[in-house]
């Protein structure tokens, strides 16, 4: 707190290092390989708080979910929390900056270390010696019975998930709204406007590998199938369970690593993400709920964390601005590229 203090007060014009506390919630919480999960939480205003769900990639077969490679990852996602904590941050976390819309929120940094997109409750047997632990729900909400407990007087909630840990934002948005109903709680996902919505990855996937359809609360799920409960319908299901869910989504046009591990159930090859996210931010609109957008052009990755956080800028709109409005519950237009290509 002392270093973030003493920035605050000379200016210092680089991000400090979030002096973040370690917090292990325990009980039936692990990562894939069954390792100890943590999440990480910074105090500052007890009445502003970011529930940060972090990206870490996807699996649901042997060769994807392999504990392989080093420091808890492999190439397609991080098995352990080893290698996701996080370090010193910009963009977002860079509480130096006058412009930073959380410049004085308090932070749940939550990582994924469970390949399921913070939405799994299952146990898998992928082969010998591979007995993957899909509990990203278990500990996702391990971290919001926290948030509750610590921040009981909190007015402002703000739900942001980062690449595939924005899959699940909605449904958290929608949860944290019926625990702590005297707060505005926004949805800021980044990144995964690309997810498509295919039976064959909704059951054999979502619900079959990751037991998610059975995990989530049933406003969630609504006597929707497995067949048809994907990613796209996370957002109406939330927007009709709490129309007072401020719900907010960025993609970069083209960014090919996004959706990379769902590709294959998109249709051309390569597919156009730009009109899969449009199809999907139409199909969500399409059921009475509102979307608030800001597509960007090309085919960059990241944005919460990186400095381009407050670089970003389309059609005079700067992303952070859009953003701050976003929270104020101003209700921004919707910023969409007009040469959006990569």
């Amino acid at each position: 707190m002392l270093a973030a203090t003493i920035a605050l007060l000379t200016g210092c014009s680089h991000p400090v290092q979030l002096e973040w506390t370690r917090v292990v919630p325990g009980g039936d919480c692990h990562c894939a390989d069954g390792s100890e999960f943590a999440f990480r939480e910074w105090r500052a205003d007890p009445t502003k708080v970011v529930l940060f769900l972090n990206g870490g990639g996807v699996c649901w077969d042997a060769a994807m979910c392999a504990f392989t490679g080093e420091r808890g990852e492999n190439d397609f996602y991080d098995w352990s929390i080893q290698g996701t904590e996080p370090e010193n941050r910009s963009g977002m976390f860079d509480i130096t900056r006058a412009d930073n819309p959380f410049r004085d929120y308090s932070f749940l940094y939550v990582s994924s270390c469970t390949g399921d997109a913070h939405l799994g409750d299952a146990t898998q047997v992928y082969g010998s010696g591979l007995t993957v632990e899909h509990r990203g729900y278990v500990n996702g909400t391990a971290a919001l019975d926290h948030l509750v407990g610590q921040y009981p007087d909190a007015t402002q909630v703000v739900v942001v998930g980062k690449t595939a840990g924005s899959v699940a934002a909605p449904i958290y948005g929608g949860l944290v709204a019926d625990r702590l109903p005297d707060a505005q709680v926004t949805v800021l996902g980044g990144q995964s406007g690309a997810w498509p919505d295919d039976p064959e990855l909704d059951a054999d996937v979502l619900a079959g590998r990751w037991g998610a359809h059975d995990a989530v609360p049933d406003w969630a799920v609504a006597g929707l199938s497995a067949q048809e409960w994907g990613p796209p319908r996370f957002w109406s299901q939330a927007g009709r369970h709490d129309p007072d869910l401020v719900l907010a989504r960025f993609d970069f046009a083209y960014d090919p690593q996004a959706a990379s591990e769902v590709t294959r159930w998109m249709d051309g090859d390569p597919p156009d993400l730009l009109d899969v996210i449009d199809a999907n931010e139409s199909s969500i609109e399409a059921a009475g709920v509102t979307l608030h957008s800001f597509t960007a052009p090309g085919a960059d990755h990241q944005i919460f964390e990186p400095a381009k956080f407050y670089q970003v800028e389309v059609d005079g709109v700067r992303l952070v601005d859009w953003v701050r409005s976003l929270v104020a519950g101003e209700a921004p237009d919707d910023v969409h590229c007009d040469d959006c290509g990569p």
